[in-house]
């Protein structure tokens, strides 16, 4: 049974309680009944987009021309359409035209899949399904609403759904619908770069995201978006790795930490072996990662955490190494940065089909060490040394300039190598015999 929050059942009351119709549609349906908890949820209604703002306090014509109006009820937002019928999508986006309808039915078969199909009438508390939907949820199947051509066609981005939704929910895919791919996945580029990348951002991050890739490289539509990534399939970088490279950037990244950053990190580390497999091919790799993200509308963070992960990830820190060598790492590449990178290489290590039990052992032993340089407060950058360039300028008579910044960074590397000389003291005495050995 499907569970509305409170919010929306009075969303619903006032619409109904002023003689129209209204029914919960969309994701909100599909994961109320997969026993997940919804995100969001949307209204459909017979009621004319001026109706609902006429009847609500507080509405926004979010998308009026499309039939929608967010209002706002209990402090929460809340998106509710007029059903519809929809005409061509010569923009791959949104229909040319649309008709309104008072058909629930009508109404659902616009609709991508048959799992997103789903009417849920609020007080008869009955369902409209007149695609099976729920008969797929259970059989755990995706399926296009009719001609899967047409659907794809109306809207590229579907095929991405599609495999969106086969990653984050685990499902199979409908024979004939996957099969209809492979002719339009050119159509892809007719869709705007944000919803691509939106796109595949989750299915990134889904629970079965290596089955989601096969199938974005057999339909060819990785070759369309990321085709570097595509060039990787049938490479292997020696005779000791069990898969190629595309295979083993899939399963790194199937089995890594499951952040954005991290994830993204894991698909691309290895581009660079397309030119070279000496080590150097972490930074051609970080290089070729910049580039398709900033060709997909990345944002500056996600663009410089991916490729500052790529390329630091053949670090040679071990869980035996000096104390002194782990506090220079966590220094150049900062704390957060040095547990993200052994999270990578622990997909890295997966990737290659290693003992999941070594792979376990990897981590905690080097999550270890890091914690144990975390916790004796070792200075790791200058903001941490216990004096600064004012306390430096005014012992030593000296003026502002790059000779402050020079002499913080020899104190910095006199204490990465003793954390014991972090004190003012100490820190002074260097700084004084710096100047005087000039």
């Amino acid at each position: 049974m499907v569970k509305l929050p409170d919010y929306v059942i009075d969303a619903c009351k006032i619409i109904i309680e002023n003689g129209f119709n209204c029914y919960a549609v969309g994701g909100g349906v599909r994961d109320s009944l997969l026993n997940l908890t919804p995100t969001d949820w949307d209204l459909s209604t017979d009621a004319l987009p001026e109706d609902v703002e006429r009847i609500f306090e507080k509405s926004f014509p979010t998308g009026k021309r499309f039939g929608t109006i967010s209002v706002m009820v209990n402090e929460k937002i809340l998106e509710i359409t007029t059903m519809r019928s929809d005409g061509s999508y010569s923009d791959g986006r949104h229909p040319d035209e649309v008709k309104f309808t008072t058909e629930i039915v009508q109404d659902l078969s616009r609709r991508d899949f048959t799992i997103n199909a789903i009417a849920y009438h609020p007080l008869d508390k009955k369902f409209t399904d007149p695609f099976r939907g729920r008969k797929h949820l259970k059989k755990k199947l995706l399926m296009t609403v009719g001609d899967p051509r047409e659907r794809f066609q109306e809207d590229p981005l579907r095929m991405l759904r599609l495999l969106r939704f086969q990653s984050t929910l685990d499902f199979k895919v409908d024979k004939k619908t996957y099969e209809a791919i492979p002719c339009l996945a050119p159509l892809v580029d007719r869709v705007s770069t944000e919803r691509v990348l939106s796109e595949l951002n989750k299915m990134l991050l889904g629970k079965a995201f290596s089955l989601a890739m096969q199938n974005f490289y057999s339909c060819g539509l990785l070759e369309e978006i990321i085709p570097e990534l595509a060039a990787c399939s049938g490479v292997f970088a020696g005779k000791n790795h069990p898969f190629d490279l595309l295979g083993h950037a899939t399963n790194a990244t199937h089995y890594a930490y499951p952040s954005l950053e991290i994830r993204w990190a894991a698909l691309l580390h290895d581009l660079g072996k397309l030119k070279t497999l000496k080590r150097e091919h972490q930074e051609i790799s970080a290089e070729l990662a910049e580039a398709i993200l900033r060709r997909l509308k990345a944002d500056n963070y996600l663009i410089n955490k991916v490729t500052t992960l790529i390329a630091n990830h053949m670090y040679d820190i071990t869980p035996h190494s000096r104390d002194k060598t782990i506090r220079k790492f966590m220094a150049k590449v900062g704390s957060d940065m040095a547990y993200d990178l052994v999270s990578l290489r622990q997909a890295d290590m997966a990737g290659m089909n290693k003992d999941p039990r070594i792979i376990v052992e990897y981590g905690k032993q080097m999550n270890q060490r890091l914690d144990q340089i975390v916790n004796e407060d070792s200075a790791l950058s200058i903001k941490d040394l216990k004096i600064d360039g004012y306390m430096l300028m005014d012992t030593f008579d000296l003026m502002p300039g790059p000779e402050i910044g020079t002499i913080l960074n020899l104190l910095l590397e006199h204490v990465l190598d003793n954390p014991a000389l972090n004190n003012s003291g100490d820190l002074l005495s260097l700084a004084r015999d710096h100047l005087l050995g000039k």
